[in-house]
């Protein structure tokens, strides 16, 4: 077993990092607090051992130990250019952040023998260190991929003692990206394990010293991996050239200590440094408080807020838009049955479950079908998204009989189906509208007065319909077969209901109806006595009780060590059945003795054998699990105790073998949690062959288009492979079976059997389905009698018909021969073949035609741990607790009012402390549906971080200040033209934003027509971010800020242009944005106030042939501008020169180039913050005094030092840098020219030296040639 030394240091931030790393091990090492033998050679603690004491199998430092046990857990990266980023962020962590942690941190813990260079301004090195990992992680959960890595362990450590000691709440407010990803993982289990619940700083003040500190000190900070710990404890007694040395360091100590001293007496006489700057308010909250009737227009009068505020922005707009029909496809035309050249748009919503409230899947789903639906809309289509609501058979009545239960100690039996139903309804009446709601909350616009229920009359008309045609036509038809069974529920149920649930070997699982849990993942292996003889055949199985059920054994036709029983019988031990040996092929012969115990009536395997073999098919369980059809002692026992019965009885009767581990899968039902069953049953059937291979042809011939096209193969898999559809349910609540059984009370007609399908017949009432039963079998109709079926249809029946039925089919309406077919199904791949494939399979059969043209497929959203949504995991999240915000106390809460256990609810609970250890921010509608819409990459889940969402609000914030300013500049008199359209007067910068932007146009559009939603969200945010706001809005404040006289041509083209740029604009982001976008675009005036449309979202999308500006050369000329301009900004920070303007010359290679630069010197000059921008020739000599730098081959930047700075005191803070470097890179090299240091070191130590090695002399090179410049300036 390995070793892993660490020091007992609490605050070793080393050792704390090996022990993590260790945590993440599926085989942890043993840890150990001593020093390790010095046989090992060991340099300093954490080191590990990994086998025998063996020098070659030692790690020595926290970088190799960590990343060691790191590669072990899998935590090292994913492939190789994940671990790279591991080992970039692995250097920052032992190069930037811990000499500056240490250097501010241990002064408090009492330590000496700090570095005084680092020490000097060592808390705002350390906030500005921060800054920067602060900006990384402004868009990610963890520093690599999607999951903790060592590059988070490492860099968590470096910064814990800090967190711990010097970062005060001020500090946390400025570094809120760290602080999220901070607490986020040390409240992970593995960190937790190791350094316990970290208490954050309140007040940086003097910790508690610890022994020895001053070495500790000197220690942690000379060497990367040293342990501070170690480095006093247990050395060799010192030498004299060593305490010598000792002395001068204590000699420095003192001088050091007595400065400290002075600068303490410094702050406690009266400053004259400037006062710090008032620090940076949080996002407030802003609320609408304008009087607004409901459907009533917003108040668009008032100024706009300070800041943006989600509150304030989404008040009020969504009642009015719907009041105003801008949602109904009625809307701006006479008739929807009037031709539009634009064409039609429709799309019915997947319809969500009455019985709770959407998720974070739901909203991407919704997010997705809007913002389509917006933009068609936007384009002048006749548009209609139909929304919708399922009455979710299962789920709807465990969740009101658990109501009723727990109110009034009732079963649904209690109450009768009549008056069971009507609490339901009941039920649905008071509860059903919540998702409603949260489908407003979140912009959705749908077409409220066309929603549907599945239950309503309208619907149930429909399905009762399509199932007396499928019936009569014989495609709908009656059989006796497995099912699978809950017997909690005492209901089949459908595939998609039943978890899969994998065992690795015994483990006991609880099972609705059991005191205790029920052993499940053993293989039991018993023997059957082969009749009139000694031999015995040995079977295994893991549902022993089912043995009782046994009617055969089989065995390979090929087995060699069974021909010899071809005829022969079986015993069965417990009663007198004869079970013969029959041969198949289905057998394993490889697999345990070769032989197969077959149950027929309880597995859906021997069922097949059965049918092949004519066994019999004896069914051991009744509906609720207990024993039927078998001798005592088992009759009535339960299906689980059985087991133990049965085992027991094996025993005693010396035919038990063995009993062993086993891996299988466990079939559990999502709704009741219960063991499911195959049971058979006699239940009404879909023949799905035909209709699954003109489905199957539909995609093949290209009339049906399935996006993204990686679902073909499951498309195809499924419907060239497709089995009967069983549609029963033995519910109550649900759309009852329109089927009746036949009794003729004429002796000329025998009696029927159920599973005879000529006496059945269905029909839309017991009068119809009697006069159809008379005319059967030729009878006056008062000789019928008729018993309905009690069994309901399974709800994806009324949901196949979905499409059409909201229409109001069969009936011919308007709606109907508009909206049908559809346009576009949109849903998550997850329901391809229980939803997707069974409405193109019932829209071919019922209507000839195709329900929709196109199926677009979304990714399934998992956790930021890549999991799926689940409740007892607490990561399945309200969109609405994402919009209005949480904390993690209400998250909490909302586990209390679930149907989670207590067990369930403490792990649920622990999951959000740890994903959420602050609750979750307040974001708003549009930075969710912007976020989901950005995550949305075609073909693969998302692993979604709410945290990340925030992000998008800082971006609405920043649209605000935009519009804010921008409409500040255009002033109040301001009126656009008529017409977007170049005046040929646009100056450099407004001929390229306007290139920008029309090209923001076209990939929107793309966009948009190829789903790529990706792609829109992020040309969005370019354009405004780092387009508009970043370069045009700052080059063109000269324009503006001239007199009235300068530039009028140049200041009317300019707003015209930024005008453009933000109308456009917002109509870019509506359809994801729906809020802020509609808030923004009300406050601006109209190019046509008469005739221009009253709301954003029914204003037309800009498009291609309007916005037709877009120039590769002046997106090139402006990428050289840009390039040069960073340049010299590059140059400013290097000589921090952050407030002091400089001239710049800039030496070109032709005349081409001096002509580009002079052309956009005064963008130049604004942008890079210059004093004058001066453009030379090759030839043209460069004034003395430059810094110089290369922004391209065409162009070099020359930055005009001379009189500027202090040189001397650069140049002394150049040598001395120098110096540093110069020691770093021989100690470097010392290192690696060690004779065993190929061998010993591992292969990434090696390749982070040669990048350090690297970055130094590359480093090395820079000082000195800005010491050269600084020298000639002397």
């Amino acid at each position: 077993m390995a070793a892993l030394f660490v020091s007992p240091h609490p605050d070793d931030f080393r050792s704390l990092l090996a022990l993590v790393a260790a945590e993440f091990c599926s085989s942890r090492p043993q840890t150990l607090t001593e020093e390790p033998p010095a046989s090992l050679n060991a340099r300093s603690r954490p080191t590990l051992v990994l086998g025998a004491r063996d020098g070659d199998a030692v790690l020595s430092g926290a970088s190799a130990v960590s990343w060691y046990l790191a590669d072990q857990g899998k935590r090292a990266g994913g492939d190789a250019k994940q671990q790279s980023q591991v080992w970039q962020w692995l250097s920052f962590a032992d190069n930037e952040l811990t000499p500056v942690s240490c250097a501010v941190v241990f002064p408090l813990m009492g330590m000496t023998g700090v570095d005084k260079k680092l020490q000097q301004s060592s808390r705002a090195e350390l906030i500005r260190v921060l800054k920067v990992l602060d900006k990384a992680l402004e868009p990610r959960t963890f520093l690599v991929g999607e999951s903790i890595t060592l590059a988070d362990m490492a860099v968590a450590t470096a910064v814990l003692l800090p967190f711990k000691y010097v970062l005060e709440p001020s500090d946390r407010k400025v570094l809120t990206n760290v602080t999220r990803w901070f607490t986020t993982c040390t409240n992970q289990p593995q960190f937790l394990k190791v350094l316990g619940k970290i208490t954050l700083c309140e007040k940086m003040v003097p910790v508690t010293p610890n022994t020895n500190p001053s070495a500790n000190a000197k220690a942690a900070i000379a060497s990367p991996d040293g342990d501070p710990a170690d480095a006093t404890a247990n050395g060799p007694p010192k030498t004299e050239a060593q305490l010598k040395k000792d002395a001068k360091k204590k000699e420095k100590l003192e001088k050091f200590q007595q400065k400290k001293e002075m600068e303490a007496k410094k702050k406690t006489q009266p400053s004259t440094e400037k006062k710090a700057k008032p620090e940076k308010k949080e996002l407030e909250v802003i609320s609408y408080s304008v009087p607004t009737a409901p459907g009533e227009k917003k108040d668009v009068i008032s100024p706009l807020p300070d800041s943006y505020s989600p509150q304030y922005v989404e008040a009020a707009w969504y009642p009015w838009w719907e009041k105003q029909g801008f949602f109904k496809p009625e809307y701006g035309r006479k008739s929807i049955s009037d031709p539009n050249p634009h064409g039609i748009f429709m799309m019915c919503i997947p319809p969500p479950n009455v019985t709770g409230s959407l998720h974070l899947g739901h909203a991407l789903t919704n997010a997705i079908q809007d913002s389509l639906t917006r933009w068609h809309r936007m384009r002048g289509e006749t548009t209609l998204w139909n929304p919708g609501c399922d009455h979710a058979g299962i789920a709807t009545q465990v969740v009101v009989e658990k109501k009723l239960m727990r109110e009034r100690g009732m079963s649904r039996h209690d109450l009768g189906r009549e008056n069971f139903i009507q609490e339901v309804w009941q039920w649905k009446n008071e509860k059903g509208d919540r998702i409603y709601h949260q489908l407003k909350k979140l912009g959705s616009s749908l077409d409220w007065d066309r929603a549907c229920f599945t239950m309503d009359p309208k619907l149930s008309y429909a399905v009762q319909e399509a199932f007396i045609r499928m019936h009569d036509e014989g495609v709908i038809y009656r059989s006796k077969r497995l099912v699978n069974w809950s017997c909690t529920l005492n209901s089949a149920i459908s595939d998609i209901e039943v978890d899969k649930k994998e065992l690795t070997g015994r483990t006991l699982l609880p099972v609705p109806g059991y005191k205790e849990k029920v052993e499940f993942g053993v293989l039991v292996s018993f023997a059957y006595k082969v009749d009139g003889s000694d031999e015995e055949v040995i079977v295994a199985t893991t549902r022993i009780e089912t043995m009782l059920g046994d009617t055969a054994v089989a065995v390979h036709p090929d087995d060699s060590r069974y021909q010899h029983l071809k005829g022969k019988i079986v015993l069965h031990p417990f009663c007198d059945r004869k079970l013969p040996i029959v041969f198949d092929d289905f057998v394993d012969m490889s697999f345990g003795t070769g032989a197969v115990k077959i149950t027929p009536a309880h597995d859906h395997n021997d069922y097949e054998v059965g049918e092949r073999h004519n066994l019999a098919f004896i069914n051991i369980l009744d509906e609720n699990g207990l024993l039927i059809n078998v001798p005592p002692p088992f009759l009535g026992m339960k299906r689980f105790e059985a087991r133990k019965a049965v085992l027991q009885a094996l025993k005693d009767r010396g035919q038990f073998i063995e009993i062993k581990d086993n891996a299988m899968v466990v079939p559990v039902c999502s709704r009741s949690k219960d063991i499911v069953e195959p049971l058979l049953k006699p239940q009404w059937y879909v023949d799905c062959k035909d209709m699954g291979k003109q489905a199957a042809d539909a995609v093949r011939e290209g009339r049906l288009k399935i996006i993204p096209d990686l679902h073909l193969k499951t498309w195809f898999n499924w419907l060239d492979n497709i089995r009967d559809w069983c549609i029963s349910r033995q519910l109550w609540w649900g759309h009852r079976i329109p089927a009746y059984f036949i009794t003729v009370s004429d002796a000329a007609v025998k009696p029927g059997e159920d599973m005879d399908g000529h006496y059945w017949v269905s029909g839309k009432s017991s009068e119809e389905a009697r006069e159809k039963a008379a005319k059967r079998f030729n009878v006056s109709a008062d000789k019928i009698t008729l018993r309905q079926d009690e069994d309901v249809l399974d709800t994806w029946f009324s949901s196949g018909i979905f499409p059409f039925s909201i229409f109001g089919w069969p009936n011919e309406t308007q709606d109907l021969n508009v909206f049908y077919p559809g346009t576009l199904l949109e849903t998550g791949h997850d329901i391809l073949f229980f939803w997707v494939a069974r409405m193109v399979m019932m829209g071919l059969k019922l209507t000839g035609k195709l329900p929709f043209k196109e199926v677009y497929l979304h990714a399934v959203v998992r956790d930021a741990h890549g999991r799926k949504m689940s409740k007892s995991l607490g990561n399945v999240i309200d969109p609405l607790d994402v919009i209005t915000g949480i904390s993690l106390e209400g998250l909490h809460a909302l586990l209390m009012d679930s149907n989670l256990d207590p067990l369930e609810v403490e792990k649920a609970k622990q999951g959000q402390t740890s994903d959420y250890p602050n609750g979750i921010p307040e974001c708003g509608t549009d930075a969710l549906r912007f976020a989901l819409c950005a995550y949305t990459s075609q073909g693969r889940d998302i692993n979604l971080d709410v945290n990340r969402i925030l992000g998008y609000r800082h971006f609405c914030n920043k649209l605000w200040n935009a519009v804010k300013f921008a409409m500040k500049t255009l002033g109040d008199d301001f009126v656009p033209s008529e017409k977007a359209q170049l005046c040929g007067e646009e100056s450099v910068s407004d001929r390229w934003i306007l290139s920008r932007l029309s090209a923001a146009v076209g990939v929107c559009d793309a966009g948009f027509k190829s789903y790529e939603f990706p792609t829109i969200t992020t040309a969005i945010y370019n354009f405004w971010l780092y387009e508009l706001c970043d370069v045009y809005l700052e080059s063109v404040k000269p324009v503006f800020s001239k007199s009235e006289e300068d530039g009028t041509v140049q200041r009317l083209v300019c707003r015209q242009t930024l005008y453009t740029c933000l109308e456009v604009g917002l109509r870019l982001v509506s359809p994801v944005m729906p809020f802020v976008s509609e808030e923004l675009y009300q406050r601006l005036p109209r190019r046509r106030p008469q005739s221009d449309p009253p709301s954003i979202c029914v204003t037309p999308y800009p498009d291609t042939e309007e916005f037709c500006w877009h120039s590769a050369e002046v997106d090139r000329d402006m990428e050289f501008v840009m390039t040069v301009i960073k340049t010299i900004r590059s140059l400013r920070s290097d000589y921090n020169m952050n407030k002091t303007k400089a001239d710049c010359y800039l030496q070109c290679i032709d005349a081409a180039t001096v002509s580009l630069v002079q052309k956009n010197s005064l963008q130049i000059q604004t942008l890079s913050y210059s004093q004058a921008v001066i453009a030379l020739t090759a030839n043209q000599a460069v004034p003395g005094g430059c810094a110089v730098a290369i922004a391209s081959d065409r162009c070099t930047v020359n930055l005009m030092l001379k009189g500027l700075i202090d040189v001397e005191k650069e140049v002394a803070k150049l040598t001395t840098k120098k110096g540093d470097l110069e020691k770093q890179i021989e100690k470097l090299r010392e290192k690696m020219a060690k004779s065993d240091y190929k061998e010993k070191v591992p292969v990434k130590v090696q390749e982070q030296d040669a990048e350090k090695l690297r970055q130094s002399q590359t480093e090395l090179e820079k000082v000195k040639e800005a010491t050269d410049n600084f020298r000639k300036m002397m």
